[in-house]
This record gives C-alpha cells, sequence and structure tokens, in this order.
C-alpha cells in the first residue's frame, strides 16, 4: 500500500472511529487510556488529541514520546477493522492548533481554547499497521 493510500485510509477510520486507546511509558511499563484523536485533512499525518497540561500523560510523554495508539476497532464483531498507530508524541501548545482542534464539548474541562491548561498531543507516526482489512491480512507501512 502507498504512503497516500495508507494515509488516506488511516484519515478515514479516524474520522469514523475518533476514540482510541493512547499507551505512553510509565516507569519502563505501558500506561493506556482512551482519548479522542483528531486529523486534519489539510495537514500531512499529525493525530492530534487535547488533554490538561497537568496530567500524568504529559509527564509520561515529557519524560518519553513514545507512543502507541489503537483506533477504529467498534466491538461489532471479530472482524472490525482497525490500526494501530506507533509513533512520537509531543506536547504543544500552538494556539493555531489549539483553535483547529477546539470542540464544544471541551468547555467541560477548559474555559476555552486559551485556556493556558488546555494543550495538544501531537503524535507523529512512525508506522501504522492495518488489522482485519479487507484481505484479512495485516499490513504495516513505515512512514
Amino acid at each position: 500500500m502507498s504512503n497516500e493510500k495508507v494515509m488516506k485510509k488511516a484519515k478515514e477510520i479516524i474520522k469514523n472511529h475518533p476514540i482510541g486507546v493512547l499507551a505512553t511509558v510509565e516507569s519502563n511499563a505501558p500506561h493506556i487510556r482512551y482519548m479522542a484523536f483528531y486529523c486534519e485533512d489539510s495537514e500531512g499525518f499529525t493525530l492530534y488529541s487535547a488533554t490538561k497540561k497537568n496530567t500524568e500523560k504529559v509527564e509520561e510523554i515529557e519524560e518519553n514520546g513514545h507512543t502507541s495508539i489503537l483506533l477504529g476497532y467498534t466491538g461489532k464483531g471479530l472482524n472490525d477493522e482497525y490500526i494501530e498507530v506507533k509513533g512520537h508524541c509531543r506536547i504543544s501548545e500552538d494556539e493555531e492548533i489549539k483553535k483547529k482542534i477546539w470542540q464544544d464539548s471541551f468547555s467541560r474541562w477548559f474555559e476555552g481554547p486559551e485556556d493556558p491548561n488546555y494543550v495538544i498531543l501531537a503524535i507523529t507516526p512512525q508506522t501504522i499497521r492495518f488489522l482485519n482489512n479487507e484481505h484479512q491480512q495485516t499490513e504495516e507501512v513505515t512512514i
């Protein structure tokens, strides 16, 4: 699968199934949690997720930026297509990105896109694996 096709298919899965699992590293062990992910069509391929600045995940990412994400499995059947993204995560306070990612539902946790406690996890993929795809094979692509 070409990188262009990979990006298109991965963005489609993320758009249709934005809730996934984010794994970070805590004391040399995996630490996982559910998060909502966004991938802007106008940009290359960066996954974004909103979070509070003063969280364990931010501390873990600052110490070790390696991450893994699972997205797409809906639980409707054992053959649901999903992706695994392995990459590097950084904390972004870029005002433009914060405004692009902002959703009204974030008001539950933040006062607005200018809230200083509102930060973005920006994940740059290194590999993407498609599982349970139409050919029932695992496909892995290095980005």
